[in-house]
């Protein structure tokens, strides 16, 4: 279902307009805050070439790592769908949590309690100021939809997940499904 206006807990997909952004181009934003001072997000759909293991070693695992946005790239956030066992998570929407004890996490991954379906980790995140946002999807550069996939959302591949995502607006869209990323390249 297609909103008009971003809330806590939506998707930002990036409009096929949005070539030659970096950060943005074919991205999906899970958006974790939205309100009178701005707007936080996690790009999905961007996978790094590092795992949770390569940044701290003392986690046991081979969780993937992704670009969550372009601001504090130094900083390591993540998103579950397990609060009853990470304490002190901030809610976003539909059983996705944000961050929480990150003691408590390590344990319970480095325990196998905590899964990859369970959890997304991400360097940086994507944030606008005070109606910034709004403003750029007056540009046409966000379609906003619900999150249909609910906690799921964290076990869904992250690979054609703009695709499956432009693809849902249907009409002139699907079209745009195909394209290569960069046309130049055509």
């Amino acid at each position: 279902m297609i909103s008009t206006l971003p809330k806590k807990g939506h998707l930002l997909i990036a409009e096929p307009s949005t070539l030659g952004d970096v950060s943005f181009n074919r991205s999906v934003v899970l958006l974790a805050e939205h309100n009178s001072e701005g707007s936080i997000g996690f790009i999905l759909n961007k996978p790094l070439n590092y795992t949770i293991n390569d940044l701290l070693p003392e986690i046991e695992a081979s969780f993937k790592i992704y670009n969550g946005g372009p601001v504090e790239q130094d900083n390591l956030y993540f998103i579950h769908n397990i609060p009853e066992i990470i304490p002190n998570s901030i809610e976003i929407s539909n059983g996705i949590y944000w961050g929480g004890d990150f003691e408590t996490t390590k344990h319970l991954i480095n325990t196998g309690e905590i899964n990859k379906n369970n959890i997304r980790f991400f360097l940086g995140y994507s944030g606008w100021s005070v109606n910034q946002l709004e403003m750029e999807m007056q540009e046409n550069a966000w379609i906003v939809s619900e999150n249909s996939l609910k906690k799921k959302l964290l076990s869904k591949s992250s690979n054609q997940f703009w695709k499956e995502k432009i693809i849902e607006q249907g009409g002139e869209y699907v079209l745009f499904s195909n394209a290569p990323e960069n046309p130049m390249l055509n």
